[in-house]
């Protein structure tokens, strides 16, 4: 697990979106693993401003974390409308290429199970986005998550309802349910690239990262991740003990070392 901690969510953007970009003019079929949520919002825009200037998504493959359920298609606010505003469109993927759960499937155990598959059948997920949530959820995985659990539906906890009734009229419009990657299935992805700003995230972060390994605290799995990367802005920093130590880490990188 590497901790870098850079001056503004703009910079953690920039070293993201070099991690991506180093994924796809490497590899011919990359599959990254996409967040929705304002943290990876800069990152999209600085990807976004990368095609623009030539960087090419044309083969790459796309998994969402999670999604609504009960949310028709045509909702703006389905994470599936939100990612092919905010990633596909502007980045030009296929749009066959860009998986998510189902949200309105009839059979959401069923629906829950072919998506999980499908991720395997893909290869797996080369490189993960993924966010933090305000009580460490990470994902749709809330607290008392398993730390092996796969993809399937879960409850939203009240706290993460009211911190997403910003994108909806009112908090009776935030859906209750959801399809969500599980701990195991993220943990599975060969690079997790986690970000986070604002102090609002702060004793989550800390939480996460040093303390102990919980499903009370489900972003806390980031722990065990083979290759980890946590991308964090000096306000969601500020609640580490080993800030220094980041710093020391980061400013010492040999050249030869990747991203």
């Amino acid at each position: 697990m590497e901790v870098i901690v850079l001056p503004t969510a703009t910079d953690t953007a920039s070293l993201a979106a070099d991690i991506i970009e180093q994924l796809v003019t490497r590899r011919p079929d990359p599959v990254l693993g996409l967040a929705t949520g304002s943290t990876p919002g800069p990152l999209y825009e600085e990807l976004t401003r990368r095609h623009k200037g030539g960087l090419n998504f044309a083969h790459a493959r796309a998994f969402m974390l999670d999604e609504y359920v009960g949310l028709p298609a045509g909702h703006p606010e389905r994470y599936a409308a939100v990612i092919q505003r905010e990633v596909t469109e502007p980045l030009d993927i296929p749009a066959g290429s860009v998986h998510g759960p189902d949200g309105t499937a009839t059979d959401l155990i069923a629906e829950c199970e072919r998506y999980e598959q499908a991720i395997i059948d893909a290869g797996g997920i080369d490189v993960q986005i993924a966010g933090i949530g305000s009580n460490g959820h990470i994902a749709f995985n809330e607290p008392g998550s398993a730390l092996t659990s796969l993809t399937r539906p879960k409850t939203l906890n009240a706290r993460t309802r009211q911190d997403n009734a910003r994108f909806f009229n009112s908090l009776d419009e935030v859906p209750k349910h959801v399809l969500t990657q599980g701990l195991g299935t993220i943990g599975r992805s060969r690079h997790l690239l986690m970000l986070a700003g604002g102090a609002g995230k702060a004793d989550a972060v800390a939480a996460a990262l040093e303390g102990p390994l919980s499903a009370s605290c489900p972003a806390s799995v980031v722990q065990l991740h083979r290759h980890a990367t946590v991308l964090l802005d000096e306000e969601a920093a500020a609640g580490l003990r080993l800030r220094e130590y980041y710093a020391d880490i980061w400013a010492n990188r040999p050249t030869w070392q990747p991203l």
